[in-house]
């Protein structure tokens, strides 16, 4: 363990806060430093959804392990420490309820930091309260005749965040195609004409009887496949933003104020309705 001094504070702050069982808190926000010895004292926590809420827990039973603190309060207790302004120095009244509600004796702090620096002197004294598991009232006992009431409120932000990859790949497949080409051929046919006047000539120029053989040449077409490769179109990746409705449910807490009549005011209403 590494003792909590003034010299580490810069690795304090973002640090992640666990608890006595080992669950994380939240992150170091800000250091705060005893006026008289400048020694850290206070840290605010963040907690939250995005670290939008800030509390405040003491480092006197403190362990520093050198990339986390570990606190000795649970992880509730913490979270519902009373929610103060962290800007700047504590007011008095703060730093009682703080005292109070971690079951300290009192001491003396300053000014917050994240560095090294100047503080404010502010000089308190106050008495040991009882730890407590449940909220109270963080308006405190010394503010007028009002009953704050708080609540918890979602805060949804969004991320952008990996959802996988695409990518093209090119392989060859074999298809049987088939295509019906007409051909053409030729065919013998005897064509027989009559002696006439015109052909008479030609008919009688060989002798009157003899043995001849006559040829005629055929042709036919066939088909000839050859194959040709050419490009026919061209691939390409494109991203398109496609928006659609999430819904985030979640746990919120709030306080609600009750009115409990006294007896005398119980008694007046009742008289009222009987008078009706």
């Amino acid at each position: 363990m590494t003792m909590i001094n003034t010299n580490n504070i810069d690795s304090l702050i973002g640090a992640n806060v666990v608890d006595t069982e080992g669950r994380k808190v939240g992150t170091v926000g800000q250091v705060y430093l005893e006026s008289t010895t400048n020694q850290p004292s206070w840290v605010t926590v963040k907690t939250g959804l995005f670290g939008t809420s800030e509390s405040f827990a003491p480092l006197d039973s403190a362990d520093w392990t050198g990339d986390e603190l570990r606190i000795g309060y649970d992880k509730n207790f913490v979270k519902d420490a009373p929610r103060i302004d962290t800007d700047g120095s504590l007011e008095s009244a703060d730093e009682d309820a703080l005292y109070r509600y971690y079951g300290l004796s009192g001491s003396t702090v300053g000014q917050s930091t994240g560095t090294t620096g100047t503080y404010d002197d502010t000089s308190r004294d106050a008495t040991v309260g009882d730890r407590r598991t449940e909220g109270y009232d963080t308006s405190g006992p010394t503010t007028d005749d009002a009953m704050t009431r708080s609540e918890e409120q979602l805060r949804v932000g969004k991320e952008q965040v990996g959802a996988g990859r695409a990518r093209l790949r090119k392989h060859v497949v074999t298809e049987n195609q088939t295509v019906t080409v007409p051909v053409s051929h030729e065919e013998v046919t005897l064509e027989r004409e009559p002696i006439t006047e015109a052909n008479v000539g030609k008919a009688t120029s060989g002798p009157d009887l003899s043995e001849e053989e006559h040829e005629v040449q055929l042709t036919e077409e066939r088909v000839v496949v050859d194959k040709e490769t050419v490009p026919v179109e061209r691939v390409r990746l494109g991203k398109e933003t496609v928006t659609e409705d999430q819904r985030v449910s979640e746990d919120v807490r709030k306080e609600e104020i009750d009115y409990d009549e006294s007896d005398i005011d119980r008694q007046r209403r009742q008289s009222r309705d009987d008078t009706l």
